[in-house]
């Protein structure tokens, strides 16, 4: 579908632009678009490197496991449904806590795992489940702690102080989650109030 949206929002402009005669204007846009993307791309690559580093040493030091252990109790209570000792519980818990790390990359494949374990416990296949729907919703969501994407955006294009976004993000993304799991729960408890379980 934003696919869709893109399309029709370049055939657009340029339909407008070649009726007003300024395809002149879109040609530089193109190349100028395309300029400040590659320079963007290469400046987030080295900035990118370094904190990814720096949370793969956090990772490979226990700092992760440790984080695991500690939102442990926050999970089994977010996920009622799912059995003690089940492999989603630990995929989860490494997904959530990678993600408050900044940890992108090796949040994703434990995401997935996640969602494959969960799928196993779901008993319409067709459906995704509550528990479903709350790892998704916690995940887009998610706390974070470094956001190491902005960081790197900020300095490439010469922020005076690229760090100071780490406050505002921490408390947005504890917003944004807290909300996202105070809808999870509305939304769990009216789907069982309609289906009568």
């Amino acid at each position: 579908m934003v696919n869709w949206v893109w399309l029709f929002l370049i055939l657009s402009g340029i339909v407008f632009a070649a009726i007003n005669g300024r395809m002149d204007d879109v040609t530089q846009a193109v190349f100028e678009g395309a300029k400040t993307g590659v320079t963007v791309s290469f400046g987030l690559i080295s900035v990118l490197t370094f904190w990814l580093g720096m949370m793969r040493i956090a990772e490979d030091g226990g700092l992760l496991r440790i984080l695991t252990r500690a939102i442990g109790p926050v999970v089994r209570r977010l996920f009622p449904s799912v059995p003690a000792g089940h492999p989603a519980l630990g995929y989860i818990m490494s997904n959530m806590s990678a993600n408050i790390l900044g940890l992108g990359n090796a949040a994703t494949p434990m995401g997935i795992k996640a969602m494959q374990e969960l799928q196993k416990l779901n008993p319409d296949k067709e459906k995704a489940s509550a528990a479903m729907c709350t790892l998704l919703a916690i995940n887009t969501a998610s706390i974070t702690l470094i956001p190491t994407t902005v960081i790197a955006v900020r300095m490439n294009f010469g922020a005076a102080n690229p760090t100071d976004i780490v406050g505002t993000t921490l408390l947005a993304t504890i917003v944004s989650t807290a909300f996202a799991i105070l809808l999870d729960a509305w939304f769990r408890r009216r789907h069982s109030r309609s289906s009568g379980a």
